[in-house]
């Protein structure tokens, strides 16, 4: 088992029939593949040896299909990276383990000199835009013209093939590691898990690639050979726009994304009768928003997936019908869903004991889906597959049914807008500014991003410090995603008697009242 094979596939059985397409760039599946085995040609002739990582820092493109497929044809491990962290942060997730080629996009070519001053570990950047190559780069195109294509590297199901980097509980990124089995059963099982048409299926992509989320939607496409329909970066209109033209039937989008879409001023202008299926996911959905969204699509069914990038990523899917009306409706719609065919989960307390339906503890997964570890992190990848169970830190609970409902983050981590920010990372930058003297991180309900990050600080005494100071000082420091949107000041932060912060006391007035715990 092992992720070029549908490329093999595609190639034989459906050799001019479309793959992928981004803009004016339309590739059928012979030319992709051709493409990929040049391009695993040229990252072995820019020094890709076995297990080597390459990373690629773009907006979604055709060029970021071909190089998930192109790193592994070639025998190396994918390092997407996150497009929104700022150059310390890249640099870090490059050097941690030891990416020494990478490909940017005319958007981020202007990045590469800082990078190379930051990155110990960076050799080679190939610049991946249509324009003149700038100084000190290779082109992309120029070298896939020279290549000649190469046979596929062989593969096992337990090689490594992605190291994607997640927040980290003590404030730095962790690379989960994520093999050519894990990934391939992960997307065989959730297109089992929701069972679509492939005759005249095309689906948008409009996730960010580098996520878990957009590359298993490229995998589970590839899979299908179904054409893969790809969106550049968020943009309400090109998404409307993409799904009239291609007459899209599927596509996959974050709870802020859907909001963002269905209450455009243009929504109504386009055809959106193709579109059979909305899967969303990656943050808990409101109630409201999800119904609002089956109203303005009344033909669409609706299917939510659950997991997290340990987990390659789906664990969990809320299967259509679910979404039907039903005297149990409004409770089925805050569910997260059954298990996937491959995983099985279970609610267990604090000393891994499982518990009996209904009743609130950790949620634990197990199954060829899970991780292979965090890179270079053994205390860590122990204690998070502990028993042999990957720990979500997901607080939850299993009713009688095996319907799997989450109600409270137990591990100190923020979803906005579908974007994991561990409170550490934020308190580690906060704590760099002499004029804190102590400072607590939580979530806190937002209508827009499900969850804000909020900042409490316990200012030094004498020493001014006022919210837009914090903000600033953040935005230097970490990705703007992880810093505050809202700060306020106390003269001190609840403590246990053992001098524990009690976060919880900071949480409680913001989801007063409310049946879930997140947002």
């Amino acid at each position: 088992m092992f992720l070029t094979q549908p490329l093999h596939k595609g190639r034989r059985e459906k050799a001019r029939e479309t793959a992928v397409v981004c803009g004016n760039h339309r590739l059928d599946f012979a030319t992709l593949t051709d493409r990929v085995a040049r391009l695993g040609a040229v990252l072995q002739q820019l020094g890709m040896a076995r297990g080597d990582r390459v990373g690629m820092m773009s907006l979604n493109s055709h060029r970021f299909v071909e190089f998930f497929f192109g790193t592994w044809w070639g025998g190396g491990v994918i390092n997407p990276v996150n497009i929104r962290w700022n150059p310390k942060e890249v640099a870090y997730s490059l050097d941690d383990c030891d990416t020494r080629i990478l490909l940017v996009d005319d958007l981020f070519a202007p990045m590469a000199g800082e990078l190379r001053k930051l990155s110990t570990s960076l050799r080679t950047v190939v610049y991946c835009g249509d324009g003149p190559v700038p100084e000190g780069m290779v082109g992309y195109e120029a070298l896939l013209a020279d290549a000649q294509p190469i046979d596929d590297a062989p593969h096992s199901a337990d090689e490594l093939a992605a190291i994607m980097y997640t927040g980290g509980t003590t404030g730095r990124p962790k690379g989960v590691m994520l093999t050519h089995g894990s990934l391939y059963i992960n997307a065989l099982s959730s297109v089992a898990a929701v069972p679509r048409e492939t005759r005249n299926a095309a689906v948008v992509i409009a996730v960010p690639m580098f996520h878990v989320a957009g590359c298993g939607l490229s995998l589970q496409s590839i899979l299908r050979l179904v054409p893969q329909h790809v969106v550049p970066m968020f943009d309400e209109v090109a998404i409307l726009q993409a799904i009239q033209a291609a007459r899209a039937t599927e596509m996959f989008l974050v709870p802020t994304m859907i909001k963002r879409v269905i209450e455009h001023p243009r929504f109504a202008e386009f055809d959106l009768s193709s579109l059979q299926m909305l899967l969303y996911g990656a943050a808990p959905i409101d109630v409201a928003l999800l119904e609002q969204a089956m109203a303005a699509l009344p033909a669409t069914s609706f299917s939510q997936a659950y997991g997290m990038t340990e987990l390659s990523p789906t664990v969990a899917v809320l299967m259509p019908h679910f979404h039907l009306p039903g005297p149990d409706r409004n409770r089925l719609l805050r569910a997260a869903g059954t298990p996937v065919p491959v995983a099985e989960i279970r609610i267990v307390d604090g000393e891994d004991n499982e518990l009996p339906p209904g009743q609130v503890g950790e949620i634990v997964a197990r199954g060829p889906m899970v991780m292979k570890g965090y890179w270079n992190k053994p205390a860590e990848t122990e204690a998070a597959l502990r028993g042999g169970w990957m720990h979500t830190g997901d607080g939850g609970y299993m009713d009688e049914h095996g319907l799997l409902f989450v109600v409270d983050r137990m591990k100190d981590m923020i979803v906005s807008g579908g974007e994991n920010v561990y409170s550490a990372e934020v308190e580690n930058a906060i704590a760099q500014m002499p004029q804190v003297l102590m400072s607590a991180v939580i979530g806190v309900p937002d209508d827009k991003w499900g969850e804000r990050v909020h900042a409490v600080i316990v200012r030094r005494e004498g020493m001014p410090l006022t919210a837009d100071d914090v903000i600033a000082h953040c935005r230097d420091q970490i990705a703007n995603y992880k810093c505050p949107r809202s700060v306020e000041f106390r003269d001190a932060l609840p403590l246990s008697a053992a001098g524990k912060l009690q976060k919880f006391q900071l949480r409680e007035p913001f989801w007063a009242g409310k049946e879930r715990r997140v947002g």
